[in-house]
């Protein structure tokens, strides 16, 4: 059997994930000298102007490395359950795949199915962990290595990694920094589990939270609302689904702001001053880069000399 680090075995893996957060860790694995025996991803889906079918980034980069790969619809399908196991696997490494799995699943590979979650458990079980610890205002969050269940995210903890959270942190480099993390504690942990040396403890029940999905109509600014908790909704929502207002017919991105003193009797979304400074419920937000529809992004000084957001304007 080849050796994946001095006086650890490699292991015959399966990998599970989608998006571009699952790919430190499969380049990680294979780099280690784990055997990933298949890749699992969503199916490909129509992208870019021309709607071709295109595969998701973990499906491309699986296939750039010579490794077999399936994407399959469901893991519902009795057949699909026996593939699965037939191939013998000594665990299953799930991060971000986007399907549920069965316990037939589940319960095939030797150790287990092991996951990457992006935030520190039972805090941010879900979907969207990455912002909705960045918009409410979280200092730290990071990265838990789960043995797998049938519930969602209520599986034992193996490992924790954790890394804090300022008043910059947007959830772009939040996330690349948390896959960099998880790619690295899950080599520690597969090492433990081969060797008998790692035990799984029991999430606590206090201090369950649910990280809902993402929704692009959540970007809308909200002036009402304390300028601080606008300030994190739009570190916590770049790129992506990104925040934004509406200045007469057009609606104006938000890509960075933030929270300064505001003007006590005004009411919430009135310009303050030439800075574009918004008053808001509490405080004010202030842009610090903008964007208009087709155009490209800029400094709010720049995007100010071509679009005018006039003090005592009500947006």
């Amino acid at each position: 059997m080849a050796s994946s680090a001095p006086g650890h075995a490699a292991l015959d893996l399966v990998f599970m994930g989608s998006p571009d957060f699952s790919i430190p860790a499969l380049r990680v694995l294979l780099d280690a000298g784990h055997r990933v025996k298949c890749v699992y991803a969503q199916p490909p889906r129509p992208a870019n102007r021309g709607q071709k079918e295109t595969p998701c980034p973990v499906h491309a980069f699986a296939l750039e490395q010579g490794l077999q790969v399936r994407t399959p619809k469901s893991l519902k399908d009795p057949a699909e359950q026996a593939a699965f196991a037939a191939l013998e696997a000594d665990a299953a490494v799930v991060v971000a795949y986007g399907l549920i799995l069965p316990q037939a699943v589940l319960g095939a590979p030797r150790l287990g199915c092991l996951n990457i979650h992006a935030s520190l458990l039972p805090r941010w079980r879900g979907a969207a962990p990455i912002q909705r610890a960045i918009q409410a205002g979280d200092h730290e969050t990071g990265v838990t290595i789960m043995q797998m269940d049938a519930g969602l995210d209520t599986g034992d903890m193996l490992l924790t990694g954790r890394l804090p959270i300022t008043d910059a942190t947007t959830a772009g480099a939040l996330h690349d920094d948390l896959s960099t993390l998880g790619s690295k504690l899950i080599v520690t942990a597969l090492e433990g589990l081969q060797a008998g040396t790692l035990a799984a403890t029991p999430q606590p029940d206090a201090g369950v939270t649910y990280a809902a999905k993402l929704d692009k109509a959540e970007g809308r600014l909200d002036w009402t609302k304390p300028a601080a908790e606008l300030a994190r909704t739009v570190r916590a929502f770049t790129p992506w689904p990104g925040t934004w207002f509406d200045a007469g017919k057009e609606r104006i991105k938000v890509l960075a702001a933030e929270a300064v003193d505001g003007r006590g009797g005004t009411a919430p979304g009135t310009v303050l001053d030439d800075r574009a400074t918004i008053q808001c419920g509490e405080g004010a937000l202030r842009p610090m880069r903008l964007q208009r529809p087709g155009k490209g992004a800029m400094d709010a000084g720049d995007f100010l000399r071509g679009f005018e957001l006039a003090k005592g304007t009500r947006l």
